[in-house]
């Protein structure tokens, strides 16, 4: 994952800033609890793809 474009990525939602997790190839938005997934290097920045995350799981 470049890391000038984890610079500006923010969460298409809230506009909030992500946390990149490398180990699970995703971008998360802590307020929203959604995990955006990162396929082939490319981030997937759409609601409908990305992953709830559920409340026991820490972020």
């Amino acid at each position: 994952m470049d890391p000038k474009l984890l610079e500006i990525l923010v969460c298409p939602l809230c506009k909030g800033p992500l946390v990149y997790l490398k180990d699970k190839q995703e971008l998360i938005c802590k307020p929203d609890r959604l995990a955006y997934p990162i396929r082939d290097d490319i981030p997937v920045m759409l609601e409908d793809e990305a992953r709830k995350l559920p409340a026991e799981e820490e972020v």
